[in-house]
């Protein structure tokens, strides 16, 4: 708990932090980089040079100050940012130095503004957040076995389209062990070295396939190239490399699985995937798992994408469709192709409506999970929630600058 005595100082923040969040956090990672170049195999550096880890940072700062007494607002964020951590090995050892060079750019941007009791606040602030944060990554290692950084080898035992942007690799453990167990919903961070960049970099992908298979599966989306950013970081750097330059046979580094975007064990209530474009790849794992998990449980599979060509997974889901009568699924193609037939390909033209769909689809007593574009799950939570769905009911997958989204 935040002392009394700077309570107040982060209290007078907040609006400051509204005005002067993102050159503070611009300000953070210029001096960041500048004093340990290395970390820049951490972070995502496409999602640096377009901005939107600087918005996603000072979304946190915000956040962070606007709920400091607020412990149950922020304990599902710090969960996740746990889980994120993990996935990309950061250690004890690295939270001084942000908290360093975060402090230095409070101070500079906001000037004499900055007085020293300002900054001792913030000092203290942040403190008990790294001990919160730090306390937590120590037990996430522990239970997976790993130190900080260390990565597991696996190779790339098959690769499959699944779409016209979707490819699957499926994944083995490179010394024949078994890989370890993973929860329906949980991601894996893939390490790539960018030879030309002379960076490595990581990136987050869902399992997208049952916990008891043998293997891990991820299904990656290609990027448009047409979507890069100018200059040395493309968008899709390490997906578009992926689809290009990974093959069969080769070794890839990962994170033990982590996420807590997962199935309760004990829930029995009608489960409800909504989905939209590569979001599928997690609902997959949740449909396999549930029926695993409860064979009965009946299972409602919404999802959204441009049309056919774009529906990854499509054959598997309609497959489990006809082998278990409890799974009911309802498409929208945004475009649907000349070959796509409705009611048979999909049900719904254009995009994903739930206001008009039936109560059968959207049961009341229903626990919802969301995933796609942080956009379209904010359009289907606010749809939920007109049609009485209640907020604790609603989960959703979020990454990067959405990850704080409902605190601020």
């Amino acid at each position: 708990m935040i002392s009394a005595i700077s309570r107040p100082y982060i209290a007078a923040s907040v609006p400051v932090l509204r005005e002067h969040g993102v050159a503070i956090s611009r300000c953070f990672y210029q001096r960041l980089f500048a004093a340990h170049p290395e970390l820049k195999n951490m972070f995502n550096m496409p999602n640096q040079q377009a901005g939107t880890q600087q918005q996603a940072l000072a979304a946190a700062i915000f956040a962070y100050a606007a709920n400091i007494d607020n412990p149950e607002a922020l304990a599902p964020v710090i969960s996740r940012i746990v889980q994120k951590h993990v996935s990309l090995g950061i250690s004890e050892a690295h939270y001084p130095i942000v908290g360093k060079h975060l402090l230095d750019a409070i101070a500079e941007i906001l000037g004499a503004a900055a007085t020293p009791e300002l900054l001792a606040a913030w000092a203290e602030a942040y403190g008990l957040l790294a001990a919160a944060l730090v306390s937590e990554e120590r037990k996430q290692y522990q239970a997976h076995g790993i130190a900080p950084g260390e990565y597991l080898s696996v190779t790339v035992a098959r690769k499959q389209k699944e779409s016209d942007s979707v490819t699957s690799f499926y994944l083995r453990a490179t010394d024949g062990s078994l890989l370890p167990a993973f929860q329906p919903g949980q991601y894996i961070s893939v390490a790539v070295d960018i030879e030309q960049l002379a960076l490595r970099q990581l990136r987050q992908y869902s399992l997208s396939d049952a916990p008891d298979r043998g293997h891990w599966r991820i299904s990656v989306k290609r990027e448009p190239e047409n979507i890069a950013a100018d200059g040395p970081y493309p968008a899709g750097l390490v997906s578009n490399l992926l689809h290009d330059a990974c093959h069969e046979g080769d070794v890839l580094q990962v994170s033990p699985p982590c996420g807590d975007f997962v199935l309760a064990q004990e829930d029995r209530r009608p489960l409800v995937l909504i989905s939209a474009g590569v979001g599928v790849t997690p609902m997959m794992s949740m449909l396999h798992g549930s029926l695993q998990q409860s064979p009965q449980r009946p299972v409602n599979f919404l999802y959204a994408a441009l049309n056919g060509r774009h529906h990854p997974l499509k054959g598997e889901l309609n497959s489990l469709r006809r082998r278990h009568g409890q799974i009911r699924s309802h498409i929208a193609y945004e475009k649907p192709g000349a070959d796509d037939l409705p009611q048979k390909d999909y049900q719904q033209q254009g995009y994903l409506q739930l206001a008009q769909l039936p109560d059968a689809l959207l049961p009341h007593d229903g626990s919802y999970f969301l995933c796609g574009p942080a956009p379209f799950m904010q359009v289907q939570r606010d749809a939920l929630l007109a049609r009485g769905v209640a907020a604790h009911q609603i989960r959703q997958e979020v990454f990067g600058p959405s990850l704080l989204q409902h605190l601020q």
